[in-house]
């Protein structure tokens, strides 16, 4: 079953929001044109409550993009994105979304960030996605979304973990960019990963 996975398409990631993307919203037409050659679309979505510990605003005197220790592990820290019912973390509103899509959602967890979009970072708490995909047969998947360099990333580093085939399309990603160069490197370590870059 030919399946795409649509990460985190989020008004927050795109121009105007609170973590804008630079050209996030160009992924959009991208991915309509394309999901019609896929027999299932799966989006994620970043979900946070408004208190969630990757929030600079929630660290006193601690700066957006610093990164701090949380719980024994690196963490940035973001703008406030993506909280729950917001319309920042509302999909695009040009994204094309139907009713047989599945939606998973990531992040609801105060004390750990979720960048991928089946597992958080502690590599305890599942979204689901996996049990999802090995119960419909799904053992390859074709990505896009935001932002390369992070929840892109580490989606396609957990499901080739898992032993899926991983397509990303370059098309259909961008990159947040922290570093000049990063979602470059991204593409890079998701190719040494085993994931084709199409």
């Amino acid at each position: 079953m030919k399946t795409l996975v649509v990460v985190d398409v989020q008004n927050d990631f795109c121009p105007g929001g609170a973590l804008a993307v630079a050209e996030g919203h160009r992924v959009v037409p991208y991915i309509n044109r394309i999901r019609g050659r896929f027999d299932m679309v799966i989006f994620t979505q970043d979900w946070h409550p408004p208190d969630h510990a990757s929030f600079a605003s929630n660290h006193r005197g601690r700066d957006i993009y610093e990164v701090i220790d949380l719980h024994g592990q690196p963490q940035t820290l973001w703008p406030d994105h993506c909280v729950q019912e917001t319309r920042g973390a509302e999909f695009h509103p040009e994204l094309d979304i139907r009713t047989d899509d599945s939606i998973f959602r990531k992040g609801q967890l105060r004390e750990v960030d979720s960048y991928s979009g089946f597992m958080d970072n502690d590599r305890t708490h599942q979204t689901g996605l996996a049990d999802y995909l090995k119960e419909k047969g799904v053992d390859g998947i074709d990505v896009v979304g935001l932002a390369t360099d992070y929840c892109v990333k580490f989606t396609v580093l957990d499901a080739r973990d898992l032993g899926l085939r991983v397509s990303v399309h370059r098309e259909g990603c961008r990159a947040v960019n922290i570093k000049p160069g990063d979602g470059d490197r991204a593409f890079q370590e998701m190719a040494a990963a085993g994931a084709d870059i199409v």
